[in-house]
């Protein structure tokens, strides 16, 4: 399986919860601040569109300045509006487009992104972490079922990559880090990282994946976090640009 599988299965399965939700779970808050579930759909629809712009080399959306956050919540209140049917078509059009032009892509060919250029399977990557994020928030408030599945090795992954970016970004030194997590199977481990790194974080990749995503706060996860940067790195990582 690639990561453009995992990322198809993992929209394949929002596909099927958001088809079970009626107009009224449509238009309720999400896990999201701020966000209807429709809301959160829309942006990943023009997430996923902007996949397709940056496949093709064209200029990506850009919102007024200020952070990505607020270029992002811009970008939906702009276009905030049309029914539940309507945003849900074009999400499922948007992500099927991106899917296919990821795919064909040149693999060794970097494409234009938030944060800086990534080949299309880093790409592919970080549209997994974020729809299995917003899964997170379209489910979580109605108390469907979400089970982790073995895609979150890949959350896993962009969430360690990324360490020095965010450690960066909060005017911190990346420091080597090795991570070793407890995969959804409860028996395979998933190790990231130098071994020899003097700082780690140890437990469930759920948790992991959770707190990367900001949808788990360090503390209240079961994680264990060592050495002289072990915890700097679990308050700062993140699977997304800011």
């Amino acid at each position: 399986m690639t990561v453009f599988d995992d990322l198809a299965a993992e929209q394949e399965r929002l596909e099927s919860i958001l088809g079970g939700l009626d107009e009224a779970q449509w238009r309720s808050a999400s896990g999201a601040a701020g966000w209807t579930v429709a809301d959160v759909v829309l942006h990943l629809a023009q997430s996923e569109e902007s996949v397709v712009v940056s496949a093709s080399g064209g200029d990506l959306r850009a919102g007024p300045g200020g952070t990505v956050n607020e270029r992002v919540a811009f970008l939906v209140s702009a276009e905030r509006g049309p029914g539940p049917d309507v945003v849900f078509g074009r999400w499922q059009r948007a992500r099927r487009a991106a899917l296919d032009a990821l795919r064909g892509g040149d693999p060794d060919r970097a494409l234009a992104w938030v944060a800086a250029p990534v080949k299309p399977a880093t790409l592919a990557t970080t549209r997994l972490a974020e729809h299995w994020a917003h899964g997170l928030d379209i489910t979580g408030p109605f108390g469907v079922e979400f089970p982790d599945t073995e895609r979150l090795r890949h959350v896993a992954w962009l969430a360690h990559r990324t360490l020095p970016y965010a450690m960066t970004l909060a005017g911190e030194q990346p420091a080597p880090v090795w991570c070793e997590l407890t995969a959804p199977d409860g028996g395979s481990v998933w190790e990231f990282g130098p071994a020899e790194a003097e700082s780690g974080i140890a437990g469930p990749a759920g948790d992991f994946c959770r707190v990367a995503a900001r949808r788990l706060a360090p503390a209240s996860s079961r994680l264990t976090a060592t050495g002289p940067h072990g915890a700097t790195a679990l308050r700062l990582m993140r699977t997304y640009a800011e």
